[in-house]
């Protein structure tokens, strides 16, 4: 969605039409929701934070400066609420004896041995991503927000400065710090 739509939809809401506010929440409730999922490593919380994002930001919504983009200063909203929720549950080291990293690999002799690799691939690749996801949770919750921001929402580096508060460079910064933590957090396989 363009900036000057967002700014007629929010110029509508403030004049009363609360039914126009839906218009940007369906537009920005799941990148919010992925947010605050790959954040939180939970369904529930991603979605109560994602709720509570909306209702701030509609709270809130005569507060914001409508030079600026709408999701931008929303994201903002959605980082602050995970960053509280993440300081007051101290979920962000997740138990690793509850994930079983190695449950997934397929070690079937019967199949062919054309068919078994290719369910070996598969179940390899997965097998990295649930360590990805386990690894992620490790980091700090700076770091993990960071990566989140710029490889699972495809955020610029511009626009994650504005979101976070921090300087371009320092954003690229961490980005490389958390990309050369998680290497060496990942097992090699």
């Amino acid at each position: 969605m363009d900036q000057k739509t967002e700014t007629e939809i929010i110029k509508r809401v403030l004049q009363g039409d609360r039914q126009a506010y839906a218009v940007l929440v369906d537009a920005y409730k799941n990148p919010i929701y992925n947010l605050a999922y790959r954040m939180t490593s939970n369904p529930q919380d991603a979605e109560d934070l994602a709720q509570e994002t909306f209702i701030r930001a509609y709270q809130n919504l005569a507060r914001y400066d409508q030079n600026k983009k709408f999701f931008t200063w929303l994201y903002t909203i959605g980082i602050n609420l995970i960053r509280n929720h993440l300081k007051k549950t101290d979920r962000h080291q997740i138990d690793i004896n509850k994930m079983n990293i190695h449950s997934g690999l397929v070690h079937d002799h019967i199949a062919s041995a054309a068919f078994h690799q290719q369910a070996v691939d598969e179940k390899h690749e997965s097998t990295k991503e649930k360590q990805l996801e386990i690894c992620l949770q490790q980091l700090s919750p700076e770091l993990r927000e960071i990566l989140v921001l710029r490889f699972y929402q495809g955020l610029s580096f511009d626009n994650i400065a504005d979101i976070t508060g921090y300087s371009t460079s320092a954003v690229k910064m961490r980005v490389y710090r958390g990309l050369e933590t998680l290497k060496k957090m990942m097992p090699k396989m």
